[in-house]
């Protein structure tokens, strides 16, 4: 049986997705977030599924078999919170997150409210070093 990863990169508009954000303060963030990411990355952005704005791509294949593609950096304007995804394992996210500002993390992402409440020159520092920590893990993309 093989496994269908539902997350896939797609030609959909990223400029459609974000101003389709209901929140203005949030449609807002997710431009300057593109604006952001865009810079950073030196990628141009891509949808990812139906709601993930990636930038980049690593294709990665784990010890189990499973295997895939997926976006190196990226975020997405959610209804509760603002997802910001970066590589998991990467070993200066947590001591960049000390200093970040209001932010809560899961295993992959940290979930903010809304720009102002981050240090814009860490939100960077965290995209180059999740860029850099995939580049160096899986280096065939």
């Amino acid at each position: 049986m093989t496994y269908e990863l539902k997350t896939k990169e797609n030609d959909n508009s990223v400029i459609t997705f974000i101003e389709a954000v209901e929140n203005v303060k949030k449609r807002e963030d997710a431009y300057q977030l593109l604006d952001i990411f865009t810079e950073t990355t030196g990628y141009q952005a891509k949808m990812w599924g139906t709601s993930i704005i990636g930038f980049g791509a690593y294709h990665y294949k784990y010890a189990s078999g499973h295997e895939g593609d997926a976006p190196l950096v990226g975020f997405s304007p959610r209804k509760a919170k603002i997802s910001l995804y970066f590589a998991t394992g990467e070993p200066t996210r947590e001591e960049l997150l000390k200093d970040f500002g209001k932010h809560t993390s899961g295993k992959a992402c940290v979930y903010i409210n809304k720009i102002a409440d981050i240090d814009i020159e860490i939100l960077k520092a965290l995209i180059n070093e999740s860029m850099r920590f995939l580049q160096e893990m899986y280096p065939n993309k």
